[in-house]
């Protein structure tokens, strides 16, 4: 079914971030960041009313709870990641501290593109819960707790780091597990790369500057040279004081890389999740195909596998019939709830498999689409980069003409 998406009838942006000190659980002072969330409907802006947005105030923490709810209630989605808690990646000039006015800048704009992301999402965009974080500043936390998500989501956790083998792995979600792996190792060496080279570009901008200051004192003792020397050197210092702009752009384009490796993770966690309900399915049909032997081995007296049990009821004689019958009952509504069981969970595998799969392709068209657009634009703005450079050289080149 095509559903709308809550975009498509909302306007969503985070508009601002404002630090604030507050007593927190355990009655100690803090600094932390909210963010100013504002919506208003679609419709509006093209009927030319334009009212005020709805806006309310939430914390970074708000919004990893809406994601950790959105990933226990859709485990078939491959979620989208949020931005990161502290900068990782960083090249040295580039502050980690997650108070750092650019950090949060950053963070902002992060935060704005998970509830887009979220909002144009074909199953996640139609979630009550996600709609009242838009729109209820009040008693929103209380609603996503009355879920009992968390229940879930701590049972969910226990059985994905538990150590299990699923003996018949569906190649599809094995493989994407693996790709997931693969793609997150490529984008941090590529962040690493992009991290030294910031570095040594700094290195190079900054050290222009000595030329700028060279010039303006060779400048002092020339006569007829000295005006151009001195021009010369403004636009090395200008030059120099350029790179702050370029690498803060540069950052942004970080910053969609850094969003894929998130990604990846979910892609990974979508891949457990199939693995786990395809060993719940093993387990069962398992403990089904022991029960049937059990049956038959009461019913034939025949025991077909060694066990403690079967020694001693030939040392202390065997059961009454009353005995066997009763045990053969037991056996019986076991079996037909096994089987019942065995159902259901064939059917949840296959449920599974068809709605991750659906979403998998999906992710796949966007990665590929945005990674596409994020290195072009890369280019483009390394391309404008050189040609500032070249321009300045030529500047400077107009200033020695005229000496």
């Amino acid at each position: 079914v095509e559903r709308t998406s809550l975009l498509k009838m909302m306007e969503i942006s985070v508009a601002e971030a404002e630090k604030r000190t507050g007593k927190n659980a355990v009655n100690m002072q803090e600094t932390y960041t909210v963010y100013l969330i504002e919506t208003r409907p679609v419709d509006a802006a093209s009927e030319g009313t334009n009212p005020v947005p709805d806006s309310l105030w939430r914390r970074y923490s708000e919004f990893e709870l809406l994601r950790n709810y959105l990933l226990v209630t859709y485990p078939f989605s491959v979620v989208p990641p949020l931005p990161e808690k502290r900068a990782e990646f960083v090249w040295h000039k580039l502050s980690a501290d997650n108070m750092d006015p650019d950090f949060v800048e950053r963070r902002r704009v992060g935060l704005e593109n998970f509830l887009l992301r979220v909002a144009s999402h074909p199953d996640l965009s139609s979630d009550k819960i996600f709609y009242s974080f838009l729109t209820e500043e009040n008693g929103w936390k209380e609603t996503v707790f009355e879920t009992g998500f968390q229940a879930k989501a701590d049972s969910r956790l226990k059985a994905l780091n538990a150590t299990f083998r699923v003996k018949n792995p569906d190649k599809r979600f094995a493989e994407m597990k693996h790709y997931g792996d693969e793609l997150q190792s490529v984008i941090s060496q590529l962040l690493r790369v992009r991290a030294r080279a910031a570095d040594r570009l700094y290195g190079v901008y900054k050290v222009h500057g000595n030329y700028g200051r060279v010039f303006s004192e060779w400048s002092a003792i020339e006569k007829e040279m000295g005006d151009g020397l001195q021009s010369a050197g403004h636009h090395m210092d200008a030059y120099a004081a350029s790179v702050d702009d370029i690498l803060e752009e540069e950052e942004h384009y970080a910053d969609q890389l850094k969003e894929y490796l998130f990604y990846a993770d979910a892609l990974r966690a979508v891949c457990r999740k199939h693995e786990l309900t395809q060993y719940e399915l093993e387990m069962a049909a398992q403990d089904l195909t022991s029960k049937k032997q059990q049956r038959e081995e009461l019913a034939t007296g025949t025991i077909r596998t060694f066990s403690l049990k079967g020694m001693t009821s030939k040392l202390f004689g065997q059961e009454t019939p009353e005995q066997r019958e009763a045990k053969l009952k037991m056996l019986e509504t076991q079996i037909e709830e096994g089987e019942e069981l065995v159902k259901e969970r064939n059917a949840e595998c296959e449920e599974f498999v068809k709605s991750a799969w659906v979403d998998i392709e999906r992710f796949k068209e966007q990665k590929d689409h945005d990674l596409r657009e994020a290195l072009i634009s890369y280019a483009i703005m390394q391309i404008s980069m050189c040609k500032k450079g070249i321009q300045v050289w030529n500047n400077a080149k107009e200033c020695f003409s005229k000496m």
